[in-house]
C-alpha cells in the first residue's frame, strides 16, 4: 500500500522509530542511506570515556518547588514579553495558561513581575485584554510589579501619553518605582520611549543609584532585585539587543552592589541556554518570553525558526536566608527545564560561578554516533543529513557543517545550524538540509559540535553524499499585476522553485535601494509547498510605510537564509489611485 502521509509526518514517524529501536546502526543506515551505484563510508566518532552526560543537553529538573517543604522568605514569578494583540487571541490564551499554571506550581506568591512588553502595540484594547486575564487570576497577596517595554509605546501616542496609558491601565504608580516586600527590595525601571534598544536617562539611573544605596543600607547581605525591559549589553545571552545609550553609567551604578540581581526581557531568547544567567560584578538573568522565540543570527534555521511561536516560559524566584534559586519553567509543556540556578548570599564576586569563562569542556560525539544521508530528500542541488546529536556538560548549541567536493577538496558550502535545543523534546537524530550544490556531484560532509560557549568537539562525523543528475531551475517571482492602483492596492505573488527551509525570506525595497544597507519596507519568511510560495502582498503590513508612495517603482527580492544572499527579484510600480 502506498504511503500517502505528508513528508514531515513520515519524518516524525521515522525519528520516533529510530529512537524506539535504540538508534542501532543497521536501522539508521537502512532508513537513511540507500544509494544506488555508489559506496560510501560512515565515519564514527572516536571513543571518549569518563564523562557522564545523559542527553544532548542537561535537563535534570526538580519535580516541584520546595520538594523538601522548606518555606522561602520570598517567592515570586517573573515573566516578560507577553505581547497581547488586539487582532488575535493567541498570546492572550498563552498568558492565561501562564497565570493558571503558575498559580498551581506557586500557590503562595509574594509578588508577580512582568518585565515589559505587556502588549504588542500599547493599544487600549490590548491592555484591556491583558488586565481582564490578569486581574481574576492574580493572587490577592501578590504585589503586582510591571515594567513598560518598547512595544507598549507603539500606539501612535506621544511618549507622555503612552506612559499615561500604561499607568492608568496597569495601576502602577510610575514607570520606575521601588517596593519593599517582606524586607526585600525590588526596584522596577522603565524604558523611556519606544526605541527598540531602549532608553534609560541619566536622571533615572541616578534615581536607581539612590535606591540601591537605601537598599544596601537596610541590609547589605540581602539580594536587591532590579527589573528593566532591555538587557545590559555585554551581559546575558541575547544582550546584543540591549541598550547602548548610558550603558556604562547604568552598569557601573549596579557594579557597586554585587548583591544585585538584574532581570531583563526584550530578547525572547530561551531560558534553556546556560548563558541566560551571567555574573561578573553582579548577577544578570534573562526572562524569556510568553509570545514567541527569537534566537542568534547566522544559523540556517533562522532567528525565528519554524515552530517559534510555541515557546512560553517563566522564571520562579525563591529567596532564602543564604541563597536565591531560579527555577526555569516551560509553560508550553507544563514542566521544568534544566536545573535551578543557585546564587549564594552574602554575595561575593570571587565566588560567582555563572561567569563568562565558566565552561571549558567541549561537546563530544559518542563512539556509536552516526551520520548519514536522507536519500528521500536528495535532489540535483541539495542533500539532507541525519545524525546522532552530540553531548555536552551544559548544552550543545550548534553544529558546524563543512561540505567539500570529494574529488578536489574544494569547500562547496559551510554553515552553522542550531542543535534545536529550544524544542521539546530536542530532536535526536537531527536532520539538516544542505543546499546550493551542483548536480551529479559527490560531496564529503563533516559535522563538528559546538556548545553555548563556542567550545568545539575534538571529534567529528563524516559521510559521503551524491546529488542527483538533472536540470537546475532558477527561482522566479511573478506578480498578478505590474502596476498597483494606489498605496492600498494588493497583489498576488508567486515564487517558483523556492527552497523549503523557513529561513529563506522575501523583502520589498524601492528600486534603487540596496538590501542590507537599509531596512526592507516589508518582509516575510517564505512558506513553501511543492517548490512554490504563494501569498497576497498587502501594503497595510509594511513595517516602513513612509517609504511606500505613489509614482515609485519597487522590487521584491528573494533571499537564501537569514542574510542578504539575493537569488531572484521582480519589480512593480505604484500608480495613482483611480
Amino acid at each position: 500500500m502506498k504511503d500517502n502521509r505528508p513528508q514531515d509526518e513520515k519524518e516524525e514517524m521515522l525519528n520516533k522509530d529510530i529512537l524506539k529501536k535504540g538508534m542501532d546502526r543497521r536501522t539508521f543506515i537502512e532508513k537513511t542511506t540507500k544509494f544506488t551505484g555508489i559506496t560510501f563510508g560512515l565515519t564514527l566518532a572516536s571513543s571518549l570515556t569518563g564523562l557522564s552526560v545523559s542527553a544532548a543537553s542537561s535537563s535534570s529538573s526538580p519535580s516541584a518547588i520546595n520538594p523538601k517543604g522548606v518555606k522561602p522568605n520570598l517567592i515570586f514569578p517573573v515573566i516578560s514579553d507577553v505581547h497581547i494583540k488586539s487582532d488575535s487571541n493567541k498570546t492572550l490564551e498563552k498568558f492565561i495558561a501562564t497565570l493558571e499554571q503558575l498559580n498551581q506550581v506557586v500557590p503562595k506568591q509574594d509578588a508577580f513581575v512582568v518585565v515589559g512588553d505587556l502588549t504588542d502595540n500599547g493599544f487600549t484594547a490590548e491592555y484591556d485584554k491583558f488586565m481582564s486575564a490578569y486581574n481574576p487570576r492574580k493572587q490577592p497577596k501578590a504585589v503586582s510589579l510591571m515594567a513598560i517595554g518598547n512595544h507598549d509605546y507603539w500606539n501612535g501616542l506621544s511618549v507622555t501619553d503612552a506612559q499615561k496609558r500604561f499607568l492608568e491601565k496597569t495601576g502602577m504608580q510610575s514607570i520606575y518605582y521601588h517596593k519593599v516586600i517582606k524586607g526585600y527590595h525590588l526596584i522596577v525601571l522603565g524604558t523611556e520611549d519606544g526605541k527598540t534598544e531602549g532608553t534609560y536617562s541619566v536622571k533615572q539611573i541616578e534615581w536607581l543609584g539612590e535606591q540601591l544605596r537605601k537598599a544596601s543600607a537596610d541590609d547589605p547581605n540581602k539580594p536587591i532585585f532590579v527589573f528593566h525591559h532591555q538587557p545590559i549589553t555585554g551581559t546575558i545571552y541575547g544582550s546584543e539587543w540591549g541598550f547602548s545609550e548610558n550603558r556604562d553609567l547604568f552598569y557601573n551604578t549596579l557594579k557597586e552592589y554585587p548583591q544585585v540581581i538584574s532581570f531583563s526581557g526584550h530578547t525572547h531568547y530561551p531560558l534553556d541556554d546556560p548563558r541566560i544567567i551571567h555574573q561578573k560584578d553582579f548577577t544578570s538573568i534573562g526572562t524569556s518570553t510568553g509570545a514567541y522565540l527569537w534566537l542568534d543570527s547566522g544559523r540556517i534555521q533562522g532567528e525565528v525558526p519554524e515552530g517559534a511561536d510555541i515557546l512560553n516560559q517563566a522564571l520562579i524566584v525563591e529567596v532564602y536566608d543564604n541563597k536565591v534559586l531560579f527555577h526555569r519553567r516551560d509553560i508550553h509543556k507544563n514542566d521544568w527545564t534544566g536545573e535551578p540556578f543557585e546564587i549564594s548570599y552574602p554575595a561575593n564576586k570571587q565566588k560567582f560561578k555563572y561567569t563568562e569563562d565558566r565552561d571549558k569542556e567541549a561537546p563530544f560525539f559518542n563512539p556509536n554516533s552516526m551520520l548519514s544521508i536522507v536519500h528521500e530528500k536528495t535532489t540535483a542541488t541539495s542533500l539532507a543529513i541525519m545524525f546522532t546529536q552530540a553531548r555536552d556538560n551544559l548544552l550543545v548549541h550548534d553544529y558546524k557543517v563543512v561540505v567539500k567536493k570529494a574529488d578536489t577538496g574544494e569547500v562547496a558550502n559551510q554553515f552553522l545550524a542550531f542543535s534545536e535545543f529550544y524544542k521539546d523534546p530536542v530532536p535526536n537524530p537531527l536532520t539538516l538540509p544542505i543546499d546550493g550544490l551542483q548536480p551529479n556531484t559527490l560531496y564529503e560532509i563533516e559535522v563538528h559540535a559546538l556548545d553555548a560557549y563556542s567550545n568545539v568537539s575534538a571529534n567529528s562525523l563524516k559521510v559521503l553524499g551524491k546529488t542527483l543528475d538533472g536540470v537546475v531551475k532558477d527561482v522566479t517571482i511573478t506578480l498578478s499585476k505590474n502596476e498597483l492602483n494606489g498605496v492600498e492596492d494588493t497583489a498576488e505573488v508567486t515564487v517558483e522553485n523556492a527552497r523549503i527551509p523557513k529561513s529563506d525570506w522575501i523583502g520589498l525595497y524601492e528600486l534603487n535601494e540596496k538590501p542590507g544597507e537599509i531596512d526592507s519596507i516589508w518582509w516575510m519568511y517564505t512558506q513553501v509547498t511543492d517548490g512554490t510560495c504563494k501569498f497576497t502582498y498587502n501594503p497595510k503590513n509594511n513595517v516602513n510605510s513612509g517609504r511606500y508612495k505613489e509614482g515609485a517603482t519597487y522590487k521584491f527580492v528573494y533571499f537564501y537564509g537569514s542574510g542578504y544572499d539575493a537569488v531572484a527579484s521582480t519589480t512593480f510600480t505604484v500608480g495613482s489611485k483611480a
